[in-house]
């Protein structure tokens, strides 16, 4: 019995025992699992039973309308039994309600404050001590599942409006007291306690998060191209918000809420005055604008604000309160530094996600531009409405208030001087002393000085903004710059920081902090040239120098005397450094303004000669320091050439174009020879054959030497001459050929100036042959060789690439091309009535070879109406049509060929005139010493012959200037003189003495010259005429026996073009 066990049994005996003890554990666990689940089961039971026996009595007490707009007319019962039972309710749902049934809740509380009876009102239960703590909380859970709620509702969805009012009808009624029946009459005695209770409930409200759901809700209604909100809806939601700030008294951390969840909502304000005006005037009776600007104006509130401002939501706040403050006129009157103030930051704060270019880090906001956060598609809808109230910043009322100290002052000081011009009558000696004087006045402004300051705030607030608002740069220039006084008043405080405009004020500034233009004066001198820029661009001659709009042409002196120094003494002394230069907008804003008025002078002269040109500097010393290769004479060569005289900028050209010769190997030296381009032309094909063999010469071939050899009619060749002379005859035959209007390539003008022909197209490779010229004019422009071409002033500015700057004024060049469309577009710019009464359009119609075709200014032009509103765009868009896009590829074609030639940088040393006078040369009087001094005499002729002593003084004395030109055209094909002087004519001016029948004698023989020398003849020429080869600008001239003779003779040649030959 007690014998050994083996192994074996017990490891049995052990897992069996082990088995049977889990088997019993696992019995434990059903059992106790069972148990759980009949527990959950009865208390899910029970609790479904008790929710819907609530629910039940909650039907049963609060009877839905038959229809979803129908009625609503609950069974009332006593308010604590309806409080008791809101307990279960909100027991079964503690963390979000059920929409449907909770509406029905919310529905029945409201008619229950609409009851006539104190008893079934749901409020009269804060009247129970037992009950008040608990109602209170009651009310806090109700009202706050209504703001959950408002979270989840889309305004724009019409079931879910129908559920917003309900919930904001809630907030509204339970927030004040003004709508609870239980306290009028007897109850007025508890008025101040239940609005403290109303004030309770919203500050927990307030502590949940009820602004930022209210700014969700906003946001959702009003970020879109169209409202989703009414007047009720939008009234409702404003109360709201308003309310807890207003139960603080306007403290700071409500306040602060209010203005970064409302104030900051797209447009809002814009949206209150349009759909609900009286709650704008709530905000102004409540001072919003004005504690809202003390708020932002302090340091460490600013700071908390504005970092929690993204840049979008900085924009919006910043257009709010324009709008605001332009309501509340009142409050921006007395706290316009603060505002200024205030909106500098809030365009700062949005300059700082501005990028300059686009990248994989930026998006396009439609007034920022190039921005560093993204713009979701509701900011993007509600852009419009927020553009309108940012344009309140720059209309007229608003830059008069922000202005009012310097108008004030602007205008006082006309009321002086015109009482002190209506005393007495001046004496002319002392009239005169006056007059000097003023302008050697001292300082009326010191940069220092209150005026100074309240002058110049608003222009850094106005500069800021066009930096900012990158997109409504333009919108801002042209609202400040036709302000009806701005420009007019900004000019008078200019003028009165001293002489010359207070150059030395300026001067004296960059002095002390070179590079540094933060001062604000430099703020208040960009955006005058900014503003004035723009508006100088958009007048006509007649308003600008006969109706002196705005400014008059003594202003204009002042004003380019003024720019003329200030630009070139800041890059020549180093005030502003190159590299700053390139960014500054004071340099670029006034560099502008400056080239403005010198084109319009360079086109219409209101200045005196030489009033352009900087006598601070020698021109020999610029040259030099430009010779050496200075940077700052580089730049401004760039920027202003014109401080230099006209015919010091000629030598520059032809220095760099003799520099590049070099640098190409194009110059004969003793080693070497230049290659050179050897084309064969036939007489009756020259501009075929030119063409054929030039057009695809690379650049370098054509700055080269270009070698001619003729094919006569016969088809022989015809004997060169030296002196490349050929060469200038085939280039004065192709251009005649070319610029003849019967080639339909060029056209003229009224006053025959040529410019492309839009119906160019008739010829083959019509845009080519555009190159084509462009490279021949250049090549004689490069060489050196006037050709009489007389462009159209408005096409030269297209070859100087004038014409594509922003500060071009199509119309003010529209006469050089069609002075009957100049004068039909000024009538219409300057028309008083209706202007839809003429049934004007945006297109143009054009004859074009007996077939009408009509030409839409923009898209759709054909149906869009020219109105008083648009008809300045209208005239503007016309103007450029004519000028630009009518022959845009034929210009840009021409442009193309003559910039292969001739460095573009060289070009901008010269004005649209100048261009003209560079290629044609000088329009001035010949000058017969200069001729003489450079003149060669072939076949026996001396200076000192009779007959050259005869035909200098004829010249001289007997000939008017028009004869002379005449002269000059005969023998050089070109009737004005080389810009330099004849000692630059190619080849020079020649005189060969004529002897023999038929001109068989070329002068040159041992024989001709000892007849010359000797008057060795038959018979006295009487005859025969002078005659030319203009190709070797050579004058063959017979040798005349009487001075009468050769007088008549010479003139009736010159006039007539008798005896004109081309060798």
């Amino acid at each position: 019995m007690f014998g050994r066990v083996d192994d074996h049994q017990r490891s049995e005996f052990l897992e069996q025992t082990k088995a049977q003890r889990e088997e019993r554990a696992q019995e434990k666990m059903r059992e106790k699992s069972a148990l759980t689940i009949q527990c959950v089961y009865r208390g899910y039971k029970a609790r479904r039973k008790l929710g819907d026996a609530i629910r039940l009595e909650i039907d049963q007490l609060m009877t839905k309308p038959e229809t979803e707009n129908g009625e609503y007319r609950p069974n009332f019962r006593p308010g604590v039994e309806v409080y008791k039972l809101l307990r279960g309710y909100l027991f079964l749902s503690p963390h979000q309600p059920e929409i449907q049934s909770f509406e029905i809740v919310c529905r029945y509380l409201l008619a229950s404050m609409d009851s006539d009876d104190i008893k079934v009102s749901y409020v009269s239960v804060s009247l129970l001590k037992e009950f008040v703590l608990p109602w209170i909380q009651q009310v806090k859970d109700i009202l706050w599942r209504c703001v959950l709620v408002l979270k989840q509702l889309k305004p724009e969805s019409y079931v879910d409006v129908r559920l917003m009012m309900v919930h904001l009808r809630m907030l509204v009624t339970f927030s004040h007291t003004s709508t609870w029946r239980i306290l009028r009459g007897k109850g007025e005695h508890l008025t101040a306690g239940m609005t403290q209770l109303c004030h309770n409930i919203m500050g927990h409200l307030n502590n949940k998060g009820l602004y930022p759901v209210l700014k969700g809700l906003l946001f959702r209604g009003l970020a879109r191209s169209k409202p989703a909100f009414t007047k009720t809806s939008l009234t409702a939601i404003l109360t709201i918000s308003l309310r807890p700030v207003m139960a603080a008294k306007f403290s700071d951390n409500l306040l602060s809420l209010f203005v970064l969840n409302i104030l900051a909502v797209p447009a809002i304000v814009h949206h209150i005055a349009t759909l609900a005006p009286d709650c704008l005037t709530l905000l102004i009776t409540n001072r919003v604008f004005k504690r809202s600007l003390d708020l932002l104006t302090n340091e460490q509130s600013t700071r908390i604000i504005f970092n929690s401002l993204e840049g979008n939501y900085a924009l919006c706040l910043l257009a709010n309160m324009i709008h605001l403050g332009y309501s509340e006129l009142e409050g921006l009157v007395e706290n316009t530094t603060s505002f200024m103030t205030v909106t500098m930051r809030l365009l700062d704060k949005c300059k700082h996600y501005v990028q300059n270019k686009r990248s994989n880090l930026t998006h396009w906001h439609p007034v920022l531009g190039w921005f560093s956060q993204n713009t979701d598609h509701g900011l993007h809808e509600a852009m419009p409405f927020v553009v309108k109230q940012l344009q309140i910043l720059w209309c007229n009322k608003m830059i008069r208030l922000l202005f009012l100290e310097l108008i004030e002052y602007v205008d006082h000081a006309r009321s002086v001087e015109l009482a002190r011009n209506t005393g007495k009558e001046k004496g002319i000696i002392k009239k005169a002393l006056d007059k000097a004087s003023s302008r050697n006045a001292v300082s009326k402004v010191r940069v220092d000085s209150g005026i100074c300051v309240a002058t110049c705030l608003p222009c850094v607030l106005y500069q800021s903004a066009i930096t900012t608002l990158s997109q409504l740069r333009l919108d801002i220039i042209s609202g400040l710059s036709y302000h009806e006084i701005l420009l007019r008043y900004l000019w008078r405080f200019l003028s009165d920081l001293g002489p010359v405009c207070g150059l030395k004020v300026f001067l004296d500034l960059l002095t002390s902090a070179p590079d540094s233009t933060i001062h604000p004066v430099f703020s208040m001198l960009t955006l005058f040239c900014e503003t004035a820029a723009n508006y100088i661009c958009t007048l006509d001659q007649i308003e600008m120098f006969e109706q002196q709009k705005m400014f008059t042409v003594d202003d204009y002196i002042r004003m380019s005397e003024f720019l003329n120094l200030f630009v070139f003494r800041t890059i020549w002394g180093g005030l502003i450094s190159l590299s700053s230069a390139v960014t500054s907008e004071l340099f670029i804003s006034a560099q502008a303004l400056l080239m403005i008025l010198y084109e319009r002078d360079s086109r219409h002269r209101f200045t005196q000669p030489n009033h352009w040109l900087i006598k601070d500097i020698k021109p020999s010393s610029f040259l030099a320091e430009l010779e050496r290769g200075k940077k700052t004479a580089q730049y401004i060569m760039q920027k202003i050439p014109h401080i230099i005289p006209f015919s010091e900028r000629v030598k520059i050209f032809r220095r760099y174009v003799q520099k590049e010769r070099e640098t190409l190997g194009l110059c004969e030296s003793a080693s070497a020879t230049p290659q050179s381009t050897l084309i064969t032309v036939h007489r009756s094909r020259i501009v075929e054959d030119g063409y054929r063999q030039l057009a695809q010469q690379p650049a370098r071939s054509m700055k080269g030497l270009i070698r001619v050899r003729f094919i006569n009619e016969q088809g022989l060749d015809e004997a060169g001459i030296d002196q490349d002379g050929v060469f200038k005859e085939f280039l004065e035959e192709t251009i005649n050929r070319v610029f003849d209007p019967s080639l339909n390539l060029f056209k003229v003008t009224s006053e025959q100036k040529l410019f492309p022909s839009s119906t160019s197209y008739i010829q083959e490779n019509h845009l080519h042959l555009f190159e084509f010229v462009g490279k021949m004019l250049a090549k004689a422009v490069y060489e050196g060789i006037i050709v009489e071409v007389p462009f159209a002033p408005f096409f030269l500015t297209q070859i100087l690439g004038h014409g594509t700057s922003s500060t071009y004024s199509s119309l003010d060049e529209l006469p050089s091309l069609d002075p009957d469309l100049a004068k039909n577009l000024s009538y219409t710019k300057h028309y008083d009535g209706d202007i839809s009464d003429l049934d004007l359009t945006f297109c143009y119609d054009e004859d074009i070879m007996g077939r009408v075709e009509t030409h839409e200014l923009v898209p759709g032009g054909k149906a869009i109406p020219v109105t008083n509103d648009n008809k300045i765009r209208y005239v503007h868009l016309m103007a450029h049509f004519r000028m630009y896009r009518q022959i845009r590829e034929q210009t840009l074609a021409f442009i193309r060929g003559f910039k292969s030639l001739v460095n573009a940088e060289w070009l901008n040393m010269f004005s649209s005139p100048e261009l003209q006078k560079l290629m044609s040369g000088d329009t001035a009087d010949m000058d017969i010493s200069d001729l003489r001094k450079h003149t060669q005499y072939y076949g026996g002729y001396h200076n000192n012959h009779k007959v050259i002593n005869w035909l200098w003084d004829v010249l001289e004395k007997d000939f008017n200037p028009k004869d002379r030109a005449a002269f000059l055209k005969f023998v050089t094909s070109c009737s004005k003189s080389p810009l330099l002087g004849f000692a630059h004519l190619e080849p020079p001016f020649s005189i060969r003495c004529v002897e023999v029948s038929d001109d068989q004698d070329t002068g040159d023989t041992v024989g001709s010259v000892l007849k010359g020398f000797f008057n060795i003849r038959k018979r006295e020429p009487v005859g025969r005429l002078p005659t030319s080869s203009t190709c070797f600008n050579l004058l063959k001239l017979p040798n005349y026996q009487k001075k009468a003779t050769l007088r008549e003779k010479l003139k009736y040649a010159i006039h007539s073009n008798t005896g004109f030959e081309l060798s």
